[in-house]
């Protein structure tokens, strides 16, 4: 049976609405340490579901508070103690916390500057007391780890001084960069290819800290659906590769 080309017109007519229906624009609030991970993994997503991902990365810190201030949001990635706190003022849907992937921590510098060790504890602490100064990015867990560690390695006095919190994704990259921190503490796959600044190692293995980055549908998401495919997509087989590439772990259940 032939069909008329008005006909055909008329069918593919029906069908790019009933795509359009179905596809939704989900809105993404992240922690700046998934960014490479979800720079990647967005257009797959897009491109398998029909879904446009709308994404806004920052501070995780400041990203609850935004929230909690009445951003609105489909899904969000930040860390467990933050998503609970969320989940608790009932700004984060039952059921749908889930564990995407794990990163450690580690130090950069500037490109050229002289690199200390850091592979042990002794040495880590050594390069911390002889550095002039350390930035750190506040409102993160490297932060909060940080203020930790060096309580523990007993030189918290030592490094208040020393210590320069850092305001906003990207500060403290752009802070050793320019000099104005010797050495930079943070989530090593938060590292932003900033010109001047480079990985000097991972933390030391008894002094290493990994960061859980949950994420979590809102309560008032306006694509629950859209957004439950999203966390499904991040925490699938096929994206265990791109978060091993991206320097981090895939979370494991």
């Amino acid at each position: 049976m032939r069909i008329s080309s008005c006909t055909a017109a008329a069918f593919m007519l029906l069908l790019a609405q009933a795509v359009a229906v179905k596809a939704a624009e989900v809105k993404l609030l992240s922690a700046a340490a998934m960014e490479a991970v979800v720079s990647e993994l967005g257009p797959q997503f897009e491109r398998t579901t029909g879904h446009r991902l709308t994404v806004r990365f920052g501070v995780a810190g400041v990203l609850k508070r935004q929230i909690e201030a009445g951003e609105t949001f489909d899904v969000t990635i930040l860390t467990p103690p933050l998503i609970d706190d969320l989940f608790k003022q009932g700004k984060i849907a039952t059921g749908t916390r889930t564990a995407i992937a794990s990163a450690g921590l580690g130090v950069i510098v500037r490109a050229g500057a002289p690199r200390p060790g850091i592979s042990s504890a002794d040495a880590f602490k050594r390069a911390l007391l002889n550095a002039q100064s350390i930035g750190v990015t506040k409102d993160t867990p490297s932060a909060a780890y940080f203020a930790r560690l060096i309580d523990r390695l007993g030189i918290a006095e030592q490094m208040k001084p020393k210590t320069k919190l850092h305001e906003g994704s990207g500060a403290t990259e752009q802070a050793v960069a320019a000099g104005d921190s010797e050495l930079g503490f943070m989530i090593i796959a938060a590292l932003l290819h900033f010109p001047g600044a480079e990985l000097l190692g991972p933390l030391p293995p008894e002094l290493q800290n990994y960061t859980v980055y949950t994420g979590g549908v809102g309560t008032s998401a306006k694509e629950p659906a859209a957004a439950k495919a999203l966390i499904n997509f991040l925490t699938s087989k096929s994206a265990v590769p791109v978060i091993k590439a991206k320097g981090m772990e895939p979370a494991t259940p």
